[in-house]
């Protein structure tokens, strides 16, 4: 085997530049050598601690707004008339609207693409800033959503502002980015167990290790303390205690997860078509989509006031009015059936539209309307003696605020997790799991319909794909990626000289080839090891068989084709763990045209995505005056 040295390309050196203060900063580090245990407990204080302080900012400020807004502005425009309570959440939009039309770089796409932004272009620390403050504007004046989303993408923004000023390698920005979502959703729910198993679930899925969940925790924990400390221990519901009253009852919470999991579809759905409506998707009102970015929010701000005329419990967060179903209050069958669907439009409206929020809180205040329809139909039409073994409607109520919220976030642990911290109930638990496990499991099969599409919405806090360079490849055929520099060995080589001609050229993988130079299979460094017969056995090297390649090879191959795309083939080498593919003929699976290794498919992608921003950059600074 013969493997020729590349010949190193000489670049000419980079014009010295000035060191920004973090530059200084990671030098200063690296020369302190701090042990990594070290600085995971430094990152886990400045990432609690930081976010818990800006979350109880955020809360503060939310509700000195609503103060402002809904008793002061209101005492003066009320003598007016009733309607003018739909001015509140217009003036709100319009403050928002403002916000986004001149800052628009700062509000980004949602917590989830901080990864790819943060890699394409710094993230100003203003980010967090405005976007807390355009969430206290929206909450504050009414639009229908909640605080966990501007909560959770607060925390994620500071770990990522972290990870800059460290200049942590890319593999770390995740990491970081979880630890503050985590961090984010304690504090805004006093809630540590449902943030930290947030980032596991939500976040960072299988991409965690050890020291990455200590980060999480301790992050979670130092926010949540801080939170604590401002707000108090008490859960966010006081309320009274449930527990299954008989086993048949079983068989009613399962009914709720159908139920929810119907009523988490058309949620999303919903979210979905507003947001066409607002880009402007929708033929017949296509008027809407050419609105300036300063009205769409005010133009949602005045539809949800409107709606408030009717029906006002929709208005803000609305935790007054779930306590209320929760504790079983008099909420009769008729207002409940008027509040989920006006609930479900106003916060699709509101999200739709461009006001600053999260989905969390309207799903628990769905799924308490949705259990509390469904109990007291359950003690309406019910025997009594059937009737009289069941859990009151406000039981139902809770299982439903977790069956709905863990299907439409696509987090049933942390659904779980956090109603039992905002209620502290641990007799409701296993109801609740078997409500979530239901609601889940089917919108997973309805979302695998070719009909019905999974919700992709950043900015509601729950879509987290794994965001990462190859993004760029999407079109990228295996041709022109492929490497036509590859090792092959013949198949009548012994075991013993394979390994050492491997080991001698540092190649991990080659082909093998048969007597006519064609494709018969591909070897390791570890399939030779598996294969070498210890020392101790070698009492007669006589009675041991010559092993060659052959014997030992791999020969049903996975392979990639020329016109192949890029993403397709690396999927499948992810899913089997394989560092590198043989690229053949479609028409000949036996003749070799080139190798697609990982280290090329992550060269490439690195210089395609470095190529648009330069692109990018260059078109920028064509369209930039001249100054004279």
């Amino acid at each position: 085997m013969t493997v020729s040295p590349p010949t190193p390309n000489v670049l000419p050196p980079e014009p010295v530049q000035s060191l920004t203060f973090s530059d200084r900063l990671t030098s200063a580090l690296n020369r302190l050598q701090i042990p990594s245990e070290s600085l995971i407990l430094v990152a886990a204080f400045l990432i609690g601690g930081t976010t818990g302080l800006a979350i109880a900012l955020f809360r503060f400020l939310t509700r000195s707004i609503e103060d402002l807004s809904f008793e002061t502005l209101m005492g003066v425009v009320s003598p007016l008339g009733p309607w003018t309570l739909a001015l509140i959440p217009a003036i709100g939009g319009l403050m928002v609207g403002l916000l986004r039309w001149q800052l628009p770089e700062f509000f980004g796409q949602g917590w989830s693409s901080l990864l790819s932004d943060s890699r394409e272009q710094p993230i100003s620390p203003l980010r967090p800033v405005l976007k807390l403050l355009g969430a206290a504007l929206s909450l504050g004046t009414g639009a229908s959503l909640g605080p966990e989303g501007p909560s959770v993408e607060i925390g994620a923004t500071v770990g990522v502002l972290l990870g800059q000023g460290f200049q942590v390698a890319k593999e770390r920005y995740r990491l970081l980015l979880g630890a503050g979502a985590a961090a984010g959703l304690a504090a805004g729910f006093n809630a540590p167990i449902a943030g930290v198993f947030f980032a596991l679930e939500v976040v960072l899925g299988q991409a965690f290790t050890t020291q990455g969940a200590s980060l999480i925790l301790l992050s979670a924990v130092v926010s949540s303390l801080i939170a604590r400390a401002v707000f108090g221990v008490q859960a966010e519901f006081d309320l009274p205690t449930y527990q299954v009253l008989s086993n048949w009852e079983w068989l009613c919470y399962l009914g709720l997860g159908i139920l929810a999991s119907g009523v988490s579809l058309a949620y999303t759905q919903a979210i979905r078509c507003c947001e066409q409506l607002f880009q402007g998707e929708w033929s017949a009102v296509a008027w809407v989509g050419r609105l300036p970015p300063l009205l769409k929010p005010a133009l949602g701000g005045a539809i949800v006031g409107l709606i408030a005329l009717v029906v006002p419990q929709i208005l803000g967060i609305g935790y007054s009015t779930l306590e209320v179903i929760l504790k079983g209050g008099a909420f009769p069958l008729s207002v409940l059936l008027i509040m989920l669907p006006v609930k479900l439009l106003a916060t699709a409206l509101s999200l739709g539209s461009g006001l600053v929020g999260g989905i969390f809180a309207p799903a628990m205040f769905l799924g308490a309307c949705l259990g509390a329809i469904y109990g007291q139909v359950l003690n309406t039409f019910l025997p009594p003696v059937i009737a009289d073994a069941i859990a009151s409607p406000a039981a139902y109520a809770m299982v439903g605020m977790a069956a709905v919220l863990g299907s439409s976030a696509r987090a049933p642990l942390t659904a779980i997790l956090l109603l039992f911290e905002l209620t502290r109930n641990y007799l409701i638990i296993l109801p609740l799991m078997a409500a979530v496990g239901v609601s889940v499991w089917i919108v997973e099969r309805m979302n695998a319909m070719p009909a019905v599409h999974a919700l992709a919405l950043p900015q509601m806090g729950v879509n987290v794909r794994q965001i990462d360079d190859r993004d760029w490849l999407q079109q990228v055929t295996v041709a022109e990626v492929m490497g036509t520099d590859y090792a092959a060995l013949i198949e009548t080589m012994p075991v013993t000289d394979a390994g050492r001609a491997m080991v001698k050229a540092k190649r991990s993988t080659v082909l093998v080839w048969d007597a006519a130079q064609q494709l018969m299979g591909i070897v390791s460094l570890a399939d030779i090891r598996r294969h070498l017969l210890p020392a101790s056995s070698l009492v007669d090297r006589s009675l041991v068989p010559p092993q060659t390649l052959k014997d030992i090879c791999t020969k049903e191959i996975l392979c990639a084709y020329p016109d192949e795309l890029v993403r397709k083939a690396t999927e499948r080498m992810v899913a089997r763990g394989l560092q590198l593919l043989p690229v053949v003929d479609a028409a000949n699976p036996r003749k070799v045209l080139g190798v697609l290794e990982q280290q090329q498919v992550d060269i490439a992608a690195d210089s395609a995505s470095t190529q648009a921003a330069l692109d990018a950059y260059e078109a920028m600074a064509a369209d930039m005056p001249v100054r004279s």
